[in-house]
């Protein structure tokens, strides 16, 4: 009986390249520490900076003699690529870290199932709670999607597939809105329909500022997510005597679901955050409010800045609490819309 012989892969680093890669990590560590202890630079900073050169330095001498200088600059190159890769990773886990380290010291059973009506920011953590901010912020991303993704959605297939008269201004304007700081959208809220209009806050005006804010981000990631659709399935659909319409809502529209998804992810981060808006058009109510359209509403990043302008330890504690309980809601968030996005229907 023949036997298969195992596959070859010359892309596979050899114990010894394994080997070599090691002692210049072990050698470039060594080097930066001898550095950072002799000279002038201290620190952490100084400490990887000083390791990634001298990383870069051998790693690029010993490729270099040994297979040739196009080698040595593509040691370069990569080092350089990594290092973009970990500086835009720190932040980020140091973030998190932060986030984790000082929020959970603050999460309790009673911090999800309580509100704040009978207490405040500075009473012991076993008063009150965040019920009425996650419900709040549930309600004011809710109706920020019914509203923005339609529009964002439509905005981009007149864009791409219509292709009228105003596709360069609407074009202009989408891009010059995605710039829009978000104080200026619930100023323009407040002085549009809030004080001539309802003349009370709601979680509806607050939703109508981040809708402001969303649909930039929806509109441009659309857009280019569906001129990455070959133009040959609407060419397709056209042949088979579907309309245009038809043609966009069986074909192209489906086709390009995952990335659609992607654009409504894009829009709720970025207004997850968002602060002033809701400081100026939501009241920022401690109690729960199962209507958005009337009466105060609270909201995640309301009671993140409510708690730390109180100062106090139990203050500071319920912010990062609430900061903590904001990153995983967010996360859930993404996670069910990447779930759907790529899920796939039976037949």
């Amino acid at each position: 009986m023949t036997t298969i012989p195992t596959p070859i892969k010359p892309w596979k680093a050899t114990k010894r390249e394994r080997l070599i890669d090691l002692s210049i990590f072990l050698l470039a560590l060594l080097a930066s520490y001898l550095v950072v202890a002799l000279t002038e630079m201290k620190g952490k900073l100084a400490l990887f900076i000083v390791f990634f050169i001298a990383y870069m330095l051998f790693t690029a001498s010993i490729k270099g003699l040994k297979l040739g200088s196009a080698a040595a600059k593509d040691a370069v190159v990569n080092s350089l690529v990594a290092l973009g890769a970990i500086v835009t990773v720190i932040p980020i886990a140091s973030i998190l870290f932060t986030v984790v380290q000082k929020g959970l010291p603050g999460i309790s059973l009673n911090l999800f199932v309580s509100d704040m009506s009978q207490a405040t920011t500075t009473d012991p953590l076993s008063n009150g709670g965040l019920l009425h901010a996650i419900t709040g912020t549930l309600m004011l991303v809710t109706l920020a999607l019914i509203m923005s993704v339609p529009i964002g959605i439509l905005t981009a297939l007149y864009l791409t597939e219509i292709k009228g008269r105003f596709t360069a201004p609407i074009r202009f304007l989408v891009q010059a809105m995605s710039g829009v700081p978000s104080i200026v959208a619930g100023l323009f809220i407040l002085s549009a329909i809030l004080y001539p209009i309802t003349k009370s806050f709601s979680g509806l005006m607050g939703a109508l500022a981040l809708t402001i804010l969303m649909i930039p981000t929806i509109a441009r990631t659309s857009e280019e997510v569906l001129n990455l659709i070959p133009n040959d399935l609407r060419e397709a659909g056209v042949a088979l005597g579907g309309t245009q319409w038809r043609t966009v809502a069986m074909i192209v529209l489906p086709a390009a679901k995952s990335g659609l998804v992607t654009a409504v992810i894009l829009g709720v981060a970025r207004i997850a955050g968002e602060t002033a808006p809701l400081l100026l058009l939501t009241g920022g109510g401690d109690k729960v409010n199962p209507n958005p359209f009337s009466g105060p509403l609270g909201s995640l990043p309301y009671y993140i800045w409510k708690s730390f302008n109180s100062g106090s330890p139990e203050a500071l504690t319920r912010a990062w609490a609430g900061l903590l309980v904001l990153v995983g809601l967010v996360l859930i968030l993404f996670t069910m819309a990447r779930y759907l996005g790529t899920k796939k229907v039976s037949k």
